[in-house]
């Protein structure tokens, strides 16, 4: 599973290669060749001097023009570090592998995608001797997909807008089109997806709306990922988490929510009884119907 924004960012194109080469041809409109293969590789660039130099992804992509080196490095903010560590990585794998190396930077950020778009210029000044321009996939150029045709015709793309534009305006529309998007495809490769996004929604209302849609299509429930929210439920004030979570999912479903149904569902500190209602809460046709006795 991966543990933060970061990895998913990167990790989604290990999972699904070709969306990396789409996003390069519909995205950046770039004239990459079609790959016939990919083969995954070694992240780690480190010589034998201890200095070590790693990579996020790396992909090998086989294709009639000769195979090229998809490097692809997750960036959350500026690091100007990168300026000095990015033209290192491409002369380092095209004299390893003798193939034509490619980075792709790939973030949130709208003021890091700029900076990361800068070409990279080592040598004279205006007569440069090495140049690097980094291609770069972020929330100005990542399509927003907030039609569920468009999402079920392009799932991982649309698993990639998600993650791109997660916290933005347009974030419900997007993770309810996908979330639906999501019943259209195998359910292990759904599994695999979930976590992805649920990494990526730095707005904690974006994130808890993400888990109510994987919750009531029972992709959450299958992954590790929801032994991380049982335990998160187990710390100090998540009992309000699960209470604001069952009645926004009650409030989205158009069930009306007497005030002594809010009061108890806001008066209860029993995380038990609490998971059990937010189960409910995706099935009942009335309120009170959480309260019932027995399963």
């Amino acid at each position: 599973m991966p543990s933060s924004s970061h990895e998913a960012l990167h990790r989604i194109f290990q999972k699904d290669p070709a969306l990396l080469t789409r996003a390069l041809q519909s995205v950046l409109r770039i004239p990459f060749p079609e790959p016939r293969e990919f083969a995954a590789m070694n992240v780690d660039l480190t010589e034998i001097e201890p200095v070590e130099r790693r990579v996020d992804t790396l992909l090998r992509a086989e294709t009639d023009e000769g195979d090229y080196l998809l490097v692809v490095e997750s960036q959350g903010d500026i690091d100007k570090r990168k300026r000095g560590s990015w033209p290192y990585y491409l002369s380092y794998l095209h004299e390893k592998y003798h193939c034509e190396p490619v980075l792709i930077v790939i973030t949130q950020s709208h003021a890091t995608a700029r900076w990361a778009a800068e070409p990279i210029h080592l040598g004279v000044r205006g007569c440069p001797s090495l140049t690097v321009r980094p291609f770069v996939l972020g929330p100005d150029n990542v399509p927003v997909i907030v039609d569920e045709r468009e999402a079920e015709r392009d799932v991982p793309l649309a698993v990639l807008s998600a993650m791109t534009h997660g916290r933005g305006r347009q974030a419900a529309a997007i993770l309810e089109n996908l979330a639906t998007a999501l019943r259209t495809i195998d359910p292990d490769s759904a599994a695999v997806f979930v976590p992805f996004v649920d990494s990526c929604l730095a707005d904690r209302q974006a994130q808890q709306m993400w888990r109510d849609l994987m919750t009531a299509i029972q992709y959450f429930w299958r992954h590790p990922l929801a032994e991380q929210v049982r335990d998160e439920g187990r710390e100090e004030g998540r009992a309000e988490g699960w209470s604001a979570a069952i009645l926004r999912t009650l409030q989205r479903r158009q069930i009306d929510v007497p005030t002594d149904v809010r009061d108890r569902i806001l008066a209860s500190t029993d995380l038990d009884e609490l998971g059990t209602w937010f189960d409910r809460s995706h099935e009942v046709a009335d309120a009170r119907e959480l309260f019932a006795e027995g399963p």
